[in-house]
Formats: C-alpha cells, sequence, structure tokens
C-alpha cells in the first residue's frame, strides 16, 4: 500500500507552548483520513506544516513522494483549503474559481469548463455571474471548495470543510469527498465534528495538547474498542422482555429496552455461548443479536476530554 502523505517525528514549539510534539501518521493513498482533536489540539499547524506554510522545528515530511519544504512543485498536485477562508469577494463566482485554476497551471479554457461543471455539480450554476460578497456564507464556502478541486489534485487537504454550513450543504460537500476518493484522490482533513468524521473517514488520528493519542483504521478502532455490551431483538418481544426482566442473572447485566430491541452486558468472565444460551429460550427466541460498537465520538472523549481547551493560543491560529 503506497501512502500519499507520511509525517515522522514533527514537532513545532512557539516560544514556551508546544503546538505539536512528535507527531507520526501515514495516509494510504485513495483513503480518506481524519485528524481529529478539540480545539487547541494542533490540527491546523499539522496541515499548515504539510503545506509549508509555517516550518517544521524537526522531523520528516513526505508529501506524494516529496518534501515540500525542499520541491514546493509538490504542492501544485495538492488541494489546500485552509481553515480561514480566502477568496476575492468583489469578483465574479466563475471568474474567481477560474483565476484559481489558472494559479495552478490550468489553461483559461479548462479552467472555465472544469468551473462551470462545477457549479452546477454543486447547486451554485445561477450564480456565476455574481459577486462573491452577494453571496451567502455556505455558498461561499462552496466556491471555496471549487476552487480547491478544480484543478484535479492528487490530495486533498481541508481543515474544518464543514464550518459554518448547514445540514444540506454538509450533505453536498460530504458527496463531493467521496465523488473525489471513488475517482482515486487522497484526502486528509481535520475536525472536531465526531458524526462527520464517523460518515467519512477510512482511518482516523486523534490529537489532544500536540500529541497523538491514537490511531488506526476507523472500523478497527470501533471493534477494539468495543466492550461487553449487546443488542438482542426477540421473535416475540413483549413475552421475552418480561423473561428478560425476571431473569437478569448469570450472565446478564442491565438489561435495557430500545424500541424493540434490548441491551444488556455480559457480566465479567462470563462467554459469549453463556449469554446466547441464557436468552435463546422456547419463550424468548433469539430474532438478531450483536456487540454494541462504540462511536466514534464515544472513543473520542476516551482520549481526548480536557485536553487541549486550556492551551489554545489567543491567536486562534493552532487550532
Amino acid at each position: 500500500m503506497t501512502e500519499a502523505l507520511v509525517i515522522r517525528d514533527v514537532s513545532k514549539r512557539y516560544d514556551d507552548h508546544i503546538a505539536v510534539s512528535e507527531l507520526s501518521l501515514a495516509t494510504p493513498s485513495g483513503s480518506i483520513y481524519g485528524i481529529l482533536g478539540p480545539n487547541g489540539a494542533g490540527k491546523t499547524t499539522v496541515l499548515r506544516m504539510v503545506m509549508d506554510i509555517i516550518a517544521r522545528d524537526s522531523g520528516h515530511i513526505s508529501l506524494l513522494g516529496a518534501d515540500p519544504a525542499k520541491d514546493r512543485n509538490v504542492l501544485r498536485r495538492v488541494g489546500y483549503l485552509p481553515e480561514e477562508r480566502g477568496l476575492y469577494k468583489k469578483m465574479a463566482v466563475l471568474d474567481v474559481i477560474c483565476f484559481f485554476g489558472r494559479l495552478k497551471g490550468m489553461p483559461a479554457r479548462l479552467a472555465q469548463r472544469e468551473a462551470s461543471a462545477w457549479l452546477d455539480r454543486m447547486g451554485l450554476a445561477d450564480w456565476r455571474s455574481a459577486r462573491v460578497d452577494t453571496l451567502s456564507k455556505g455558498m461561499q464556502q462552496k466556491v471555496q471548495f471549487i476552487a480547491t478541486v478544480i484543478h484535479k489534485p492528487q490530495l486533498l487537504i481541508l481543515d474544518e470543510p464543514a464550518a459554518g454550513l448547514d445540514p444540506v450543504n454538509q450533505e453536498v460537500l460530504r458527496d463531493a469527498v467521496l465523488v473525489f476518493k471513488n475517482e482515486g484522490g487522497t484526502v486528509v482533513f481535520s475536525t472536531h465534528n465526531m458524526d462527520q468524521a464517523e460518515q467519512l473517514c477510512d482511518f482516523v488520528c486523534v490529537i489532544a495538547g500536540g500529541r497523538k493519542v491514537l490511531d488506526g483504521p476507523l472500523q478497527e478502532l470501533k471493534r477494539t474498542h468495543a466492550g461487553n455490551r449487546y443488542r438482542v431483538r426477540f421473535e416475540s418481544p413483549a413475552t421475552a422482555g418480561a423473561a428478560l426482566v425476571e431473569k437478569a442473572s448469570g450472565p446478564i447485566e442491565h438489561p435495557v429496552q430500545r424500541g424493540l430491541d434490548w441491551e444488556l452486558d455480559l457480566k465479567p468472565g462470563a462467554s459469549v455461548q453463556e449469554l446466547l444460551a441464557a436468552l435463546n429460550t422456547p419463550v424468548s427466541a433469539i430474532r438478531n443479536f450483536s456487540r454494541i460498537e462504540p462511536t466514534l465520538h464515544e472513543i473520542f472523549l476516551r482520549y481526548a476530554t480536557g485536553a487541549g481547551v486550556s492551551a489554545r493560543r489567543q491567536e486562534n491560529t493552532h487550532a
């Protein structure tokens, strides 16, 4: 498996403030990789070092096989959406997108054709001649995204891409990111929105206080952190539920009804086979049975609660 981005032992300090400490991660090509953390964790600092906007103090970065501090041409193959958006607000929407495409080396006609296609896809076709400053914040955000992807980069780096978007436009952005991935691109994005990350990510890295506290494939992390809680649905929920409460003993603890399902804990030391034997009786025949995996939000809170917020600098530039 090739890797689009490799960060190894990277650190950044501002006077007595450690923004990032010996961070290492690797992003497989063709994946969506989420850098997660509370405000002030160091997410934006990491992405700015990857783009060589700020210099790292130590460590190594390989971006599409090159060190961006030594070979800035590699940045032409990257689309970067910063946390602080920047559009020329007096320009027309189509013109500003084409301008950014030309900066990435696109011929004028190709830039105009691609910009028009993206405006259609993002529901902005009727606004192509409007000035940017007449658009809503969410619409401007979509224009910025189009300007980020118009040159068909190999890698997208998105810093809090859904900030300020309403739920409908968040879905539009989500679909656009998935299309980019399905066409062979790689996406690295930062967020503290765990629901968004769980919908999109193949891999995640959780950082807190500038340090990595957890990383790996998302589904593997969810399996690894699953506890001993199970969900069961019976063929006859009413009679089976009553029997379950009565015999909440042996391997069964804390049965709770959730709609047609029941959730319960497996007692320490008991086996799943014992649990199934206790549940599956003529009165309570099992229809569905599954282990409850934690949400990404629950895993995140376990590792990141209380970290990062107090370390945030007043400049609000090292999120």
